[in-house]
Parts: C-alpha cells; structure tokens; sequence
C-alpha cells in the first residue's frame, strides 16, 4: 500500500502541529520533508530528526514508508 505526502504531513503535523511542514516526492516512493519547528531549538540534527522520524515510526516499521530525506531546524 503507497502513502501519499498528504498522509506522511499529517503523521509530522500531528506531533507538531504548529510547524511549517513541507513533504515532496517525484515518484510517490521516495520522499523529502522540512519540518520547521519552534521545538527544535536547541537541539541538534540527529535530536531534530530522529523526533520526526518518531511521527512516522509505524509507516516506517510497516514498510508503507521506505524512507524519507529530513531537512529539520528552528525558525530563523
């Protein structure tokens, strides 16, 4: 079963609903997202991605979500 970015940005939204989300994918198979979050500061990448990477756990174990590029970080 495919998941759509749709789906994938209501997984990263559901854990932070305030950030600034944005998830692409040319082929429905591979994925990117930014996540911009007020949470995130202070934080490093590895800590700021491995949170998102939480919101997406279960499609990630299931394996309807192969893998996703992360670009993470605090408001500017």
């Amino acid at each position: 079963m495919a998941i759509t970015t749709t789906e994938i940005e209501h997984l990263i939204r559901a854990a932070f609903p305030d950030a600034h989300i944005i998830v692409q994918s040319d082929d429905g198979h591979h994925f990117a997202a930014e996540v911009v979050d007020e949470s995130f500061r202070g934080q490093n990448r590895v800590q700021q991605q491995r949170r998102v990477n939480a919101a997406v756990k279960a499609k990630l174990d299931s394996g309807e979500l192969h893998a996703m590029a992360l670009t993470t970080r605090a408001p500017e």
